[in-house]
């Protein structure tokens, strides 16, 4: 691949990837629904620019990584750390209001409010650096406060992502065609993050940083227009009957408030354990992520193979992770999410612990990767597909909010502590200073294990079930039952 372009020697493997997917799940059995084959096209073309856009938006998200590096003399890994905190603080309270929000105004709406809000708040960034870079303007409260403003006003946007690519998802799938779908959640991010690592180097290395921020804009603006004419919130809008997707909405006479499902949901042993191992996971995925680079960039390490190639490694990664997760789930553990992620969680613990003793190896690039694989698949299990079940199609925004809002107080958590606690400068070169890295993560991935497994037999209940002809009430939301064993 050495005589091919560099961006595109590192798609290459993912489309490679990709297409075996497409071709192992062609030939697994199909889960006999009696859709049609015309709803299956449509389904289709409803989730995939949806989902798209949820990639790029991704890359308007991760961007803020390569454009505090490239821009040296200016921003720092601590000032990157402030500026990602402010964010994901944001992005994590956002959900409160976003998700009863998606959930009355529907997903198509609020995917078209996040891909727009986003794009204009990084056409606001690229020109506050471009005016920083080239007229050495001071914004008002230094770069750092106003980078942190307008990356907390995009990540406000941003939160509408998740929460709409659930709720539309939610009612076009059933409960046991939803691991498959959490694998493909998984692939979407996945992509993203390729995007925006690699795609926001390419571009910072060919052009002037502040593209690093016009040119996920730019995209995202045409996904406004494609999604508007395409994406439609349930089968009916499309001609398609609507049907019952058998999740914790299945039965429901009415819609509850807000307040009512709120309770309900944080009342519920279930979600309770959710959050907590969600609040790991978001830790978790955002100290590999974000801050292998800074380690490689740090160390001299930034032109090894997995460093140069971080965006297509994870990208691989996180598609064979969330696409092995999803199959495992419905085929082998009976659409229970628990399971699945106890296994990733595992994993990621073996890499915690190895990363303690690699931090001089090359291996050390092999093993984030494949604690990456492992957080991802967890990531598109329970934020992608537990909400899903759990919260029901009528009440998905508020389930992914609640879930996903986890997630991100995990990663504002990791941005501030290991902002604080990572070394800079010149001790920063020694890769034997890093080791607060690993043992910041070790006690999350132990944690998450622990949780994870606490949901072994977690399922979602409809409100009613059919019972020799009679309906029979059942509990609003699943309560596991206790114990690891299958």
């Amino acid at each position: 691949m050495s005589s091919l372009p560099p961006w595109l020697a590192n798609l290459l493997p993912i489309l490679i990837l990709l297409g075996a997917i497409a071709l192992v799940l062609a030939r697994l059995p199909k889960v006999e629904l009696g859709h049609t084959d015309a709803f299956r096209r449509r389904r289709f073309f409803n989730w995939f620019p949806l989902g798209m856009t949820y990639a790029f938006l991704y890359m308007g998200r991760y961007n803020l990584n390569e454009a505090t590096s490239a821009m040296k003399g200016h921003t720092s890994n601590a000032d990157f750390g402030t500026i990602f905190f402010w964010g994901t603080l944001v992005y994590g309270c956002a959900f409160l209001l976003n998700g009863p929000l998606t959930d009355r105004l529907g997903g198509r709406k609020t995917i078209l409010l996040s891909a727009a809000g986003s794009s204009v708040a990084n056409v606001l960034m690229g020109v506050v650096v471009y005016k920083v870079l080239t007229e050495g303007w001071q914004p008002p409260g230094g770069i750092v406060g106003t980078l942190s403003f307008l990356y907390a006003v995009n990540m406000y946007f941003q939160s509408f992502g998740a929460v709409s690519i659930v709720k539309v998802n939610a009612s076009w799938f059933h409960v046991r065609e939803r691991g498959q779908l959490g694998g493909v959640f998984g692939i979407l991010i996945s992509l993203g993050v390729y995007f925006a690592y690699d795609w926001s180097r390419f571009i910072a290395k060919a052009a002037p940083t502040y593209w690093v921020f016009f040119v996920p804009a730019a995209i995202l603006a045409a996904f406004v227009v494609l999604d508007f004419f395409v994406i439609r919130d349930t089968p009916s809008h499309t001609g398609h009957p609507d049907f019952d997707t058998a999740d914790a909405s299945s039965g429901e006479a009415a819609s509850s408030s807000v307040w009512e499902v709120f309770k309900k949901m944080i009342s519920n042993r279930t979600i309770i354990i959710i959050l907590m191992v969600e609040f790991c996971s978001g830790f978790m995925r955002n100290a590999i992520m974000q801050w292998y680079p800074k380690f490689a960039k740090a160390t001299g390490l930034s032109e090894a193979f997995v460093a140069a190639n971080w965006g297509m490694l994870l990208c691989v990664a996180g598609i064979t992770g969330g696409m092995f997760a999803g199959v495992i789930s419905d085929r082998v553990f009976d659409s229970r999410r628990g399971p699945v992620s106890a296994v990733l969680y595992a994993g990621m613990s073996l890499g915690a612990v190895a990363t303690l003793f690699l931090l001089n190896s090359p291996a050390l690039g092999w093993t984030v990767i494949f604690m990456s694989l492992c957080v991802i698949g967890v990531h598109g299990m329970l934020s992608g597909t537990a909400s899903m079940d759990f919260g029901g199609k009528k009440n998905a925004g508020l389930a992914v909010g609640i879930i996903d809002g986890a997630v991100y107080a995990g990663t504002a958590l990791q941005s501030i502590l290991l902002g604080r606690i990572l070394p800079a400068g010149e001790v920063a070169k020694d890769p034997n200073n890093w080791g607060n890295w690993p043992l910041a993560m070790l006690p999350l991935s132990f944690a998450g294990l622990l949780l994870a497994t606490r949901v072994w037999n977690a399922r979602p209940q409809p409100k009613t079930a059919p019972v020799g002809g009679a309906s029979v009430v059942t509990q609003p939301v699943a309560t596991p039952k206790t114990g690891t064993g299958g």
